[in-house]
């Protein structure tokens, strides 16, 4: 019984934890404009939905900036890249541009936190999560090479799909093979922390 306890009690703190992690890709990742994007694309065509995403994704930044007054980082790369990538998508009529767009972001994450393992205090997981839960050093390295490499071979999948399937299909992959991709990310994160997770956090 009292193993039981300690089972659900430690699942329940990693959801929490790990959801924290997920709201924070979530606004980085903007699934607003994705949306957005992928409505435009089944209703029209790839380049109404090109520009649908580019307005949205500047009405996300713009309601950030008046509603909180900060606009995180990642926003303004994002937005600069939807932006260029997307327009240009729209002067060439080139949809290979807009496609490129998720790859360069998903590189830029696992260049954040691979970088992160040499520079700084911490690495970018265990300054996300370290507040709630106790990990040797090692493991949250460990735990962070997982996240850069994930978001590296998300990356590198996006070019594949680009250039192995049509636009119908890439537009599915990017709103949805991406995020089940990430839920099941999630669930092996959460297994890999609970084998390492001492005694004394329960």
């Amino acid at each position: 019984m009292c193993q039981f306890k300690r089972d659900a009690f430690t699942f329940l703190m990693l959801s929490t934890l790990l959801s924290r992690v997920i709201l924070m890709i979530k606004q980085l990742a903007e699934f607003f404009p994705i949306l957005l994007f992928f409505i435009a694309f089944k209703l029209y065509d790839i380049y109404v939905a090109t520009a649908v995403v580019i307005v949205a994704t500047i009405l996300q930044v713009a309601y950030a900036w008046f509603r909180y007054r900060k606009v995180d980082t990642m926003q303004w790369i994002t937005l600069a890249l939807v932006v260029v990538m997307g327009g240009l998508t729209l002067i060439l009529h080139d949809e290979q541009f807009v496609k490129w767009k998720l790859s360069i972001i998903e590189w830029l994450f696992g260049g954040a936190f691979l970088g992160s393992q040499f520079i700084g205090k911490a690495p970018f997981i265990e300054r996300m999560m370290s507040s709630q839960l106790t990990l040797p050093a090692v493991i949250w390295k460990r735990l962070n090479l997982c996240w850069a490499g994930f978001f590296i071979s998300v990356g590198c999948l996006n070019v594949y799909v680009m250039f192995h399937y049509n636009t119908n299909d890439w537009v599915t992959f990017k709103t949805f093979i991406v995020p089940a991709m990430m839920a099941v990310f999630i669930i092996v994160q959460m297994i890999f922390l609970y084998k390492h997770l001492p005694d004394n956090e329960v």
